[in-house]
């Protein structure tokens, strides 16, 4: 069945769904594949399917936020996801987290919408334990800086006390911000399939959130590497999936 806001059909996609936020991430990730093709572009929903080492991989674009993220999550459930992995940015929320060091979250804090339209808010969001177990195990083969534990999913970055949360959550060792991850572990395991996320950090922790998501305009910047990076540790996780 066509789905009414991806646009896709089960015969589109792949079980293993990768999920950017932005569109053009979505062109990113088409450079790893082959035999690409463009499935659809409707609103912020972009997809594409081609092939990674021979394993078939769809990538979905969501937009901004857990809202877009949790229609797009749905809709690739009610046509055959088993495997989602989110790659996005976020900004840190401790110190000794560089731009483009990646963070492989474990849980998420709630701190958003659209998981409470679910659920309530004492429900843990939280990631597939096989398939963060071969991302970290992949991390560490390609020698990329990462950091794994808890993360905060939150709605807006331009609420009045956005500093002084961003260091009530840091003081509670939480890693890092971005806005769609407690959606996708919350439907992950309210809907039964495994969820992971990756994050590219691109904002250090009490700078700029704005100055700092310009500088992902710069192909040689630490931020693009690590959006590199982050893209091709959920390709090798899907491809170590495929073997099992």
């Amino acid at each position: 069945m066509l789905q009414p806001h991806i646009r896709c059909s089960k015969e589109d996609v792949s079980p293993m769904v990768i999920m950017p936020g932005d569109p053009k991430r979505v062109d990113k990730i088409a450079t790893f594949l082959e035999d690409v093709r463009e499935v659809s572009y409707n609103r912020e929903f972009k997809t594409i399917t081609g092939y990674y080492r021979g394993v078939k991989v769809t990538a979905t674009s969501t937009g901004i936020g857990g809202a877009s993220a949790a229609i797009a999550i749905e809709e690739h459930c009610a046509i055959g996801a088993k495997y989602i992995i989110r790659v996005g940015s976020c900004g840190a929320l401790q110190k000794n987290i560089n731009i483009g060091d990646l963070i492989i979250p474990i849980s998420a804090v709630r701190d958003e919408g659209a998981s409470k339209m679910y659920v309530e808010s004492t429900y843990p969001a939280s990631c597939d334990l096989e398939l963060i177990s071969i991302m970290v195990k992949k991390a560490k083969e390609l020698n990329y800086k990462f950091h794994s534990g808890i993360v905060r999913s939150h709605d807006s970055f331009y609420i009045d006390d956005s500093e002084e949360l961003s260091k009530y959550w840091s003081r509670k060792q939480v890693l890092g911000s971005d806005m769609e991850t407690a959606t996708l572990f919350t439907l992950g395991s309210l809907r039964g399939i495994k969820v992971a996320s990756i994050l590219n950090n691109v904002v250090l922790f009490e700078e700029s959130t704005k100055d700092s998501i310009n500088n992902l305009v710069d192909e040689g910047s630490e931020e693009m590497k690590g959006e590199e990076n982050e893209i091709i540790l959920a390709l090798e996780t899907f491809y170590e999936i495929s073997k099992l």
